[in-house]
């Protein structure tokens, strides 16, 4: 291996420019196909709001919270400053198991279905913030290390190190951040893929920030724990919705379609699916880091004796 290729990967500032300047970043190909990153839950804020609190969502959720738990992240009388909240799906369950939760949401169907869902906890707060994080003023806004835990899940608020710089710089004690790991899957998309595609290629686009974001971590310096998993599940849609859903990805992934693709898609799910509803496995890897800003030693979880026996 020549000194050029060692010093490429080695060297903080190359890993950085190469996040800048690729195209293929999450954030980068919801641009390119015209999606406004903080609003694109918009008109599917009731739906996204049923998924997350149904009992597949739940169990996503406590899996996480308790992954987080298990590297010995307290949350109870925590501060917890949860980006890009959504409905809550992490935000009320941080606050039912006692954090103090203030939760940073742009997008108003989000907002209100949040609002909502905090009003109907039995216990807890959630303070909400209605402002694109990008474009909050940390330091104006009393959040220098304010928070002891900083929460960043699946959200476009990472798309560069400087990005990332911003989050940690919230964050006294624990940040995590979790990310696609690869490209998503779709069952779906590999059905009229064949019917639509141009070249006959499949979707190879990979989004690639959580690859930046553990390499310069490990760079930079800091001390973390990560887990890479692959999840998929099952959605229902009506052959509308299948067919929006479907379309927003081959756009979102800049995929050379034919000039009819959209009639070619829709003559196939009435074909394939006459009931109405279609069936879609989606998925993927997914990345999660807890980065450790205090004590950065290994955390020892004590076992009992019960629990060995």
């Amino acid at each position: 291996m020549t000194n050029e290729i060692l010093n490429d990967l080695f060297h903080p500032l190359v890993w950085e420019e190469a996040w800048a300047n690729d195209s293929f970043t999450a954030v980068k190909q919801m641009r390119a196909a015209g999606i406004d990153p903080a609003h694109s839950f918009d008109t599917k804020a009731v739906k996204f709001n049923k998924e997350v609190f149904s009992a597949e969502g739940q169990q996503r959720t406590k899996r996480i919270l308790n992954w987080i738990q298990g590297q010995g992240v307290p949350f109870e009388n925590a501060s917890i400053l949860d980006i890009g909240a959504a409905s809550g799906g992490f935000s009320i369950p941080f606050a039912q198991r006692g954090g103090n939760v203030t939760s940073v949401e742009p997008c108003v169907p989000l907002q209100e279905l949040l609002q909502e869902n905090a009003n109907n906890m039995a216990s807890g707060k959630v303070t909400i913030v209605p402002e694109e994080f990008q474009d909050i003023d940390v330091e104006a806004k009393g959040w220098k290390q304010a928070f002891d835990l900083v929460f960043v899940s699946m959200c476009p608020v990472i798309y560069d190190w400087a990005s990332v710089e911003k989050v940690l710089s919230c964050a006294s004690q624990f940040c995590y951040i979790s990310s696609t790991a690869g490209p998503r899957e779709n069952s779906l998309v590999n059905e009229v893929l064949p019917l639509v595609s141009t070249d006959n290629q499949p979707i190879q686009h990979q989004s690639s920030d959580m690859g930046y974001l553990l390499h310069l971590l490990y760079l930079k310096g800091y001390a973390y724990e990560s887990i890479v998993t692959h999840e998929m599940k099952t959605v229902e849609m009506s052959k509308q919705n299948a067919l929006q859903h479907v379309m927003m990805i081959l756009q979102l992934h800049q995929t050379n379609i034919r000039t009819d693709a959209k009639q070619v898609i829709s003559d196939y799910l009435d074909r394939q699916y006459p009931s109405g509803m279609v069936s879609i496995q989606e998925g993927g890897r997914f990345g999660k880091v807890l980065i450790r800003l205090q004590d950065q030693s290994m955390y020892t979880m004590e076992v009992s004796a019960s629990t060995t026996a």
